[in-house]
């Protein structure tokens, strides 16, 4: 599967109006090349640099979507936390414990955003919590393909 932004390039630094420093929207994605026989697709976005790339402790999980449609070719910006999002969808807990998206926000040097979609050979169950953890799991045995999508960014101030 392929999987882009309009918002920036592959390896490409992510304009700040999807950090922190800006006004933290979801930015738009579009994929292709979803396979047969997919019954749903999962979403996750998270930054394995935290928290500084030079000495990386954790990953920190900026987005957790699942269940979106097998049909849906994308998200516009600012998609988290709105009727927006596709009928099904459920939104998962980052690591700042709520549901939705929140943008990067390093706290030091420049961070990788790895956006990676997986198509799914079913529609899971909602799941409480709904943690990137928790969500990984029940993806087990499921994974159809995978696509991913990786941006950078540094704050500026």
């Amino acid at each position: 599967m392929e999987l882009n932004s309009s918002a920036f390039a592959r390896n490409a630094d992510i304009p700040s109006q999807h950090t922190c420093e800006g006004s933290d929207q979801s930015p738009p994605l579009a994929w292709s090349g979803v396979p047969a026989g997919t019954k749903s697709l999962a979403l996750i976005v998270d930054d394995p640099d935290a928290p500084d790339p030079a000495a990386p402790k954790m990953t920190w999980v900026h987005w957790v979507l699942y269940n979106l449609p097998p049909g849906t070719t994308g998200l516009e910006t600012a998609m988290s936390r709105t009727p927006k999002l596709p009928a099904g969808t459920h939104e998962g807990l980052n690591d700042w414990k709520r549901e939705g998206y929140g943008g990067p926000c390093p706290p030091i040097g420049r961070h990788r955003y790895v956006h990676k979609l997986y198509a799914l050979d079913t529609v899971l169950p909602v799941l409480h919590p709904a943690t990137k953890a928790a969500l990984e799991k029940a993806m087990q045995g499921h994974i159809l393909a995978k696509g991913e999508l990786v941006g950078y960014y540094r704050k500026q101030k």
